[in-house]
């Protein structure tokens, strides 16, 4: 193992190292080791079946994309990833790992791979692709009845929130001591979040995050996420992403802010040299509108993520496009030339980060590539109009698979497995029998 994870080891005297990779689902699976056996092994072998689990932990046959034998995948770690982790009571590390084959390539069904392979597409044309995320969450009671509808937690007065309260400063203090911890447990973990904002749910919350390189940031959502959730438990309330965790009110984005620079000049393409937005600016618009819809599964993952995407709830039901505006799927907010950026607006904060960033990149890259041309902009309500996007996961797997173009952006392989995790999800799902059915069937019908 190299001197710079030796010395970052030894520094913070850590005692084990949390060796993760992320799956198709964006949850965390790896190993713990010790961190003189870390160190001496230099690498992880687990089954490369992992990256296929279910977010219940079931897997498809997983023989034709793994091979028959399920045959272990080599993880080395990426060295700039290496964090404290701040909540463990004795000092821990956590380093995320790159998932190879035997022969040293890239094993494409790793969500992380996928997403270096699409900025690596970028780089090529000598452009380098910026991201900021935003990221929405609710803070809730806990509960352990699935069955029961989840509540807002009680904050400092001992009350539940009542009504909206966007952008309340009152709201965010109620929570004050979860938010400094947050806050504290962040700057550890080197997470460069910016702003902390109080959305429209009750107990919905908002942190954006400094813009920068795609795989960063997604490595930074992802280990985000469980910052949040383990700083919720030590203050007796679950934290949820789930894109639509309470029927009366609104869902949870991860907007995800885009621009492209030149590599070699560092000057924004999508403007031109007299601040007008450029034809790449146009055409990258023009790839979100024609190719977001066909890759809604890394959009919207699961069954609950499309009862977000509802006409007059804050999310988007299309792929219009205008200038600072929130009801299209694609919103230009305003900026100077060299900060002019595209939000897609379409993804809800359920994603895998890494499969979220590499589909929207994906789809600006066949954009600028074909360069398609998009719609003109709305200056008006895009809610008013029809339906764009798919209503249901089973139609966002079926446009998916049939989509070649995005595909071979993406790898065939990794379509492949991707779409047979989902239909697994949604297979589980489909024999589940809801309370709804029990109420209004049982009698009645």
């Amino acid at each position: 193992m190299n001197d710079p994870i030796s010395a970052f080891l030894s520094q913070h005297r850590i005692r084990e190292v949390e060796c993760v990779i992320p799956d198709m689902t964006g949850i965390a699976r790896g190993k713990i080791l010790p961190k003189d056996l870390f160190l001496s092994a230099g690498e992880m072998r687990i089954p490369k079946s992992v990256l296929l689990n279910t977010v219940n932990g079931q897997q498809p046959d997983n023989g034709p994309y793994v091979g028959e034998t399920d045959p272990d995948m080599i993880c080395l770690p990426d060295v700039s990833t290496a964090r404290l982790v701040p909540w463990a009571a004795e000092p821990v590390a956590v380093v995320i790992h790159d998932c190879f084959e035997d022969n040293g390539s890239p094993v494409q069904l790793s969500p992380r791979s996928v997403l270096r392979h699409v900025v690596s597409l970028y780089e090529k044309q000598g452009w380098k692709p910026v991201v900021a995320p935003e990221m929405e969450f609710y803070l809730v009671a806990r509960q352990q009845n699935p069955h029961e509808p989840l509540q807002p937690p009680l904050g400092r007065t001992g009350k539940s929130e009542a009504g909206r309260q966007s952008y309340s400063i009152d709201a965010v203090n109620d929570f004050d001591p979860f938010f400094m911890e947050l806050s504290q447990f962040c700057n550890v973990h080197r997470l460069g979040v910016e702003t902390l904002i109080h959305e429209a749910g009750a107990g919905q919350m908002e942190i954006n995050f400094s813009h920068g390189d795609p795989l960063d940031l997604a490595d930074r959502v992802f280990l985000f996420k469980r910052t949040v959730r383990e700083t919720a438990l030590r203050h007796g309330i679950f934290a949820t992403f789930m894109a639509k965790p309470m029927e009366m009110e609104p869902g949870s984005a991860m907007h995800i802010h885009q621009s492209v620079l030149d590599l070699d000049s560092g000057h924004n393409v999508f403007s031109n040299a007299d601040g007008s937005a450029s034809e790449l600016f146009q055409h990258y618009v023009g790839g979100l509108q024609k190719y977001v819809p066909q890759v809604m599964p890394m959009l919207a993952p699961y069954v609950n993520s499309y009862r977000r995407l509802s006409r007059f709830m804050s999310a988007p039901i299309n792929v219009q496009w205008g200038l600072d505006n929130r009801t299209c799927g694609i919103r230009i907010p305003k900026s100077d030339a060299q900060n002019r950026r595209v939000e897609n607006r379409v993804p809800g904060v359920d994603v895998n980060p890494y499969l979220a960033m590499a589909a929207t990149l994906g789809c600006g890259y066949l954009g600028m590539m074909d360069q398609i041309k998009p719609s003109d902009p709305m200056d008006s309500s895009a809610w008013d109009l029809d339906y764009e996007l798919p209503r249901h996961l089973e139609d966002a797997i079926t446009r998916m698979r049939g989509c070649e173009a995005m595909a071979d952006v993406l790898w065939p392989s990794f379509v492949k497995a991707f779409c047979a995790v989902k239909e697994l999800e949604y297979a589980t799902y489909s024999r589940v029998i809801s309370s709804w059915e029990r109420e209004h069937l049982l009698l009645l019908v």
